[in-house]
């Protein structure tokens, strides 16, 4: 009998396995970082080789770590970093061009060509996403204007286009050797390319981006059976594929409309289920589809998405060296009892939602000879709680719900100072999850129904606890004060590039 589902977690650091028993609890799990490569400012590429050899490393070393053998699973589910952007040769599996990853801002200057007509929301209509640096489309126009040689292959049908999830079904299930070159529906509404009402390419957008249908991957749902592994998996079905944010809703069981979740990682990423209908954001937000269930209709949802959050605290750890590791930043910041007046707005990659500003750059606000490292490191974890209450702000605005609790994942959740923050700033419970890492469990979820290991979606909230909640301590009139603050430190990083 097949007893566990297996999940590959690809992230924008880090790639992981994760193995799953039949009450959603993890058996086993393997992870290894990759290299992120600077080639020159705002430029931020993977080597999707390496990712792959990670991938096939974690694969095995999950197995070994568990003693469970492939023929024990019933499945494998796929889920990984979004929008970042790879092609490669289908003869030969080579990728033209590193990969170009989400928080790239190399693609500025196409974008702001293409708003020339029609403005930032040029596209919005049909796939609920402003004109940004941070999808898909403009990349991959991008690579076939940059890269020699490569539109004229791409025309003929000999590269293809992926962002990270389609490169690994591709190479898991054979890739040069009858490789099946799909993506799911999460992953296509983040590439601009995705009409929301039809879930096809929309052929208006292909035309004006000038990107030829015939590199783009087959849109498929969310939980089906797209092929069989070989390699370490061999004989696995591959049996879900889910962008990371997608996959965290999906594993924090967030099935009805008014659910949220918000995932702390890298970034940091904001969901609310709002059903089979796709609500228009009037207020800075991204309509996306959140999963699709074979041929069920599919939900969708609406997400603020922050470009930096973990990432600015790697960044005080590896730039500015105030912290041998990232665990270290909360004592750092407790040497303090408050930010000491500072704000850090971490613009590295412009700002996202709510603002969407290419041109805003990280600006460090309110210093004086008081401030030491103790108050920029607490001005760090609070930009992230800061951010968070932005977008929640917004997304209240858009969809006329108002939480009464709002669920959390990721790795920052185990940050207790953060936590507390970020209830105080929004005024709500956080609850976070027995399985911290809903990402991969997402995946796995997504993986065991469609191959009939769990039945329904009643069957995986039953598998739901929480373990560990945060209640709002700060008075109404403090919050206000902070928050003006940091709304007003904003501003200053706006217009920063030309």
């Amino acid at each position: 009998m097949n007893k566990y589902i297996a999940a590959i977690d690809q992230g924008t650091t880090s790639t992981r396995c994760m193995i799953f028993d039949h009450g959603g609890q993890v058996v086993a799990a393997d992870q290894r970082e990759h290299a992120q490569l600077f080639a020159q400012p705002g430029w931020v590429e993977h080597d999707a080789l390496e990712i792959w050899e990670r991938t096939q490393q974690v694969v095995a070393g999950a197995l070994a770590k568990s003693g469970i053998a492939r023929a024990q699973l019933a499945a494998v589910g796929i889920t990984n970093q979004r929008e970042t952007t790879l092609l490669w040769d289908r003869h030969t599996g080579q990728p033209v061009h590193h990969a170009i990853v989400w928080q790239d801002t190399r693609t500025a200057a196409i974008c702001a060509r293409l708003a020339r007509t029609g403005g930032q929301n040029r596209f919005r209509r049909k796939t609920g996403l402003p004109l940004a640096t941070y999808f898909s489309g403009p990349k991959i126009k991008w690579l076939l204007d940059n890269v020699p040689g490569v539109r004229a292959r791409a025309q003929s049908g000999d590269i293809l286009f992926g962002n990270m999830d389609s490169w690994l079904i591709w190479n898991l299930t054979g890739g040069t050797s009858g490789g099946v070159h799909i993506t799911d529906v999460t992953n296509a509404s983040r590439t601009l390319l995705l009409n929301l009402a039809t879930l096809d390419w929309d052929a208006a957008i292909l035309k004006t981006l000038g990107i030829p249908r015939a590199l783009l991957p087959a849109v498929h749902s969310s939980s089906e059976v797209y092929g069989i592994a070989t390699g370490a998996l061999q004989g696995v079905p591959v049996a879900s594929d889910l962008g990371d944010q997608q996959a965290a809703l999906f594993g924090q069981t967030c099935f009805r409309p008014g659910e949220a979740k918000n995932t702390y990682g890298t970034g940091c990423f904001m969901l609310l289920n709002t059903g089979a209908r796709a609500v228009q954001s009037r207020n800075g937000l991204l309509t996306t589809v959140a999963y699709k269930l074979g041929s069920a209709r599919p939900v969708y949802a609406l997400e603020g998405s922050i470009a930096i959050s973990g990432a600015l605290v790697q960044w005080l750890r590896d730039n500015l060296g105030l912290i041998e590791t990232s665990g270290a930043v909360e004592a750092l910041a407790n040497t303090v009892p408050d930010n000491g007046g500072v704000y850090f707005v971490p613009a590295f990659s412009g700002l996202y939602a709510p603002y969407w500003k290419d041109s805003a750059r990280g600006v460090i606000a309110g210093l004086t000879r008081f401030a030491n490292k103790g108050h920029l490191a607490r001005a760090v974890l609070e930009a992230t709680a800061f951010q968070t209450r932005e977008v929640l702000d917004a997304m209240q605005r858009d969809s006329r719900v108002h939480l009464k609790a709002l669920k959390v994942d990721g790795g920052m959740v185990f940050n207790e100072t953060l936590m507390q923050f970020q209830a105080d700033m929004l005024g709500v419970p956080l609850q976070r999850p027995a399985v911290a890492e809903t990402t991969a469990l997402g995946a796995a979820y997504a993986a065991g129904l469609a191959v009939g290991f769990w039945q329904s979606a009643d069957e995986l909230r039953a598998h739901a606890s929480v373990a560990r909640q945060w209640q709002p301590q700060m008075a109404g009139r403090t919050r206000a004060a902070l928050y003006a603050k940091w709304k007003k430190a904003v501003t200053r990083s706006f217009n920063w590039t030309d």
